[in-house]
């Protein structure tokens, strides 16, 4: 079995299990009403500055067994859309395992995936939102998929093709896209364009946030992940989304002047 070592435990987030636990419980909260979520797009930087955006939109919906979730290429190794269908990921409480079958009727239904563990080895923007899940759900599956630069055209086609597999299942599955927002601008600036990004995310419009985030310069490092997700709930019904919380490292650090924004969404 192909087993992924974890590779920002001890620096994203706590290396020993005990840590992990309590760290992620100090960002979550136990709320008496879940959000029924078919997708949403969830911050992947370091617990210290994203983790309270994270805590807030896991803690707000309802977590099922299993997930699909997107998150950029950052290390740029591997195929545009790489599916990791085998085997379990490695986290300081244990392996968390990969949902072969529900890996393998994505890659039946969509030709842009491509078997590609390649691209997860070093990748840290899916690894971080485990814990998160385990939270709500100490038990789980999920299929990771890293994404590279996809045409808008390719973001829709993959993001239908994941909502059939989706629609066909009989248990609810989670769709979440992992991104951050603006990188290393001034906290004035970082908020406007943010603002830009996250209104076409809260008008349902996927087009539209690919659009804005190309015109104004936007660096959401995970705006093709957060678009596949928003195709892929609109075409399971969707007709709502919210804003859960939305901050800047700014507001951790106090230093104002080269902000990362991070945004939490449903889409309901």
């Amino acid at each position: 079995m192909t087993i992924r070592n974890p590779a920002v435990a001890g620096s994203f987030y706590p290396r020993s299990a005990r840590e992990l636990d309590r760290a992620v419980r100090t960002l979550t909260a136990d709320l008496p009403e879940k959000i029924p979520a078919k997708g949403v797009v969830a911050p992947h930087a370091g617990y210290v500055y994203s983790g309270g955006v994270a805590g807030a939109l896991f803690s707000s919906i309802e977590i099922p067994l299993r997930h699909i979730i997107f998150c950029p290429n950052h290390t740029g190794r591997g195929a545009e859309a790489a599916i990791h269908g085998r085997g379990a990921w490695k986290m300081p409480w244990g392996d968390v395992p990969i949902d072969e079958g529900l890996a393998d009727r994505l890659i039946e239904a969509s030709p842009l995936l491509r078997e590609d563990p390649s691209a997860h080895r070093d990748e840290h923007s899916l690894e971080v939102q485990l814990p998160f899940l385990r939270r709500f759900r100490p038990e789980f599956y999920f299929v990771p998929v890293a994404l590279g630069d996809l045409s808008p055209s390719d973001c829709r086609a993959l993001g239908e093709s994941a909502a059939r597999v989706v629609g066909e299942d009989p248990e609810p599955v989670l769709l979440i896209a992992s991104s951050d927002m603006s990188h290393y601008e001034p906290d004035p600036v970082a908020r406007e364009k943010d603002k830009k990004a996250i209104d076409a995310m809260l008008a349902l419009d996927p087009e539209a946030l690919l659009r804005t985030v190309r015109s104004e310069r936007i660096s959401m490092c995970g705006a093709i992940p957060a678009a596949v997700v928003l195709f892929a709930s609109l075409a399971l019904g969707a007709t709502s989304a919210r804003l859960v919380r939305y901050a800047t490292s700014g507001d951790v650090s106090g230093d104002r002047g080269q902000v990362v924004g991070y945004a939490g969404l449903a889409f309901t």
